[in-house]
């Protein structure tokens, strides 16, 4: 889950790392409360889960005499399409250099990565696109309780020491709050010392339990029901729907309709012995996306019953075609249930995928 960016600060502080004085502020009206809290000079941010956000104009700068109007127009402004609920107002620094440093998991090592550039901001994209020699990158064993000297030296050059000092916390954060992504683009010098003038954390799925986070702010409504039934759900941008149980029968499908040409709608295991209930629920959930033209339901009955997995499909009653391919326990059942009220089986999976993608051609 993406936290925002008053959210990573507030971490971040926690940890050591200086971040800009700032006043969170749910309507602008607010603002007038704090004045004497506000510099002569600061910059406005909306607090939205989109990035590019000041290339869409989330970002202002503004000072004492403006500060209220500026905020006014973010919350009446959307940024990428998403409202404006939050802006945090923060002081403006005297910024002398900036930097850029994130860190995240090398997966084909298995190690963290930290990535490091002398040159920051909302160009940094550019820049790795451009000049990827620009970016240096180091790995190492994530045992280790700190980011070695060594390598920070390596990574940082010529920086001043109180960066090298910075992104050893910002690996602190990563690891203690089950980062995905922990990130200060810019990591910002100032005659004051060394500040994370933006932020960004990723926090593990798998860990918000432990990380004490009850919801899942980037689940879709569909995404949290999903979550609420015990499915392993995806949204994606095709128009087939997909069930399967098990993530490597359920990902092969995926395989199969992007090789036959097809976009898949999602990715939905149903686990290891689905009933009646389950199917239906499985089937009405991706039905009532609406890009969804026709549904592929893939399951090989070991512990799960075709018969239960039929009847399922039936009850489940969607407008769209169900395109059904069964084998295992209770087959000959579970065909006779589906072929009784009209629904299409196919004795293999690629078969049945090539028949949805005929579907939605």
């Amino acid at each position: 889950m993406k936290l925002l960016e008053f959210e990573a600060k507030e971490l971040f502080r926690e940890e050591g790392i200086r971040v800009p004085k700032g006043l969170l502020v749910s309507k602008h009206e607010e603002i007038l409360l704090h004045m004497d809290e506000i510099g002569d000079k600061v910059v406005v941010k909306a607090q939205v889960d989109v990035g590019g956000r000041g290339k869409a104009g989330g970002v202002l700068m503004a000072d004492a005499a403006n500060v209220v109007e500026t905020a006014r127009h973010l919350f009446h402004t959307p940024i990428k399409g998403v409202p404006v609920s939050r802006v945090l107002i923060e002081e403006r620094l005297p910024i002398e250099h900036e930097y850029y440093v994130s860190i995240a998991i090398d997966r084909s090592n298995k190690q963290p990565v930290i990535l490091f550039a002398d040159a920051g901001g909302v160009e940094i994209e550019q820049t790795a696109k451009e000049n990827p020699d620009a970016i240096r990158k180091v790995t190492f064993s994530p045992l280790l309780p700190d980011v070695p000297g060594f390598l920070l030296r390596e990574l940082t050059g010529n920086a001043p020491a109180g960066v090298r000092e910075m992104i050893n916390k910002l690996y602190h954060v990563f690891c203690k709050k089950d980062a995905l992504l922990a990130e200060i683009n810019p990591l910002v010098t100032t005659p004051q010392g060394v500040y994370a003038a933006d932020a960004k954390l990723i926090v593990d799925d798998n860990a918000l339990a432990r990380q004490g986070i009850a919801v899942n702010r980037d689940l879709t409504e569909r995404e949290k029901e999903a979550e609420k039934h015990g499915f392993s759900y995806v949204e994606l941008d095709g128009a087939i729907g997909v069930i399967g149980n098990g993530a490597g029968l359920t990902m092969s499908t995926l395989d199969l309709i992007e090789h036959f040409g097809g976009k898949a709608a999602n990715f939905l295991d149903v686990g290891g012995g689905a009933d009646q209930e389950r199917v239906k629920y499985a089937v009405r959930l991706v039905a009532g996306m609406p890009a969804v033209k026709v549904i592929i339901v893939n399951l090989l009955g070991g512990i799960t019953r075709c018969d239960e997995v039929a009847r399922g499909i039936i009850e489940a009653g969607v407008e769209q075609e169900v395109i059904v391919r069964l084998a295992g326990t209770n087959e000959e059942e579970g065909r006779r249930l589906l072929a009784e009220k009209g629904y299409r089986m196919l004795g293999s999976m690629d078969e049945a995928v090539r028949a949805a993608v005929e579907v939605t051609a």
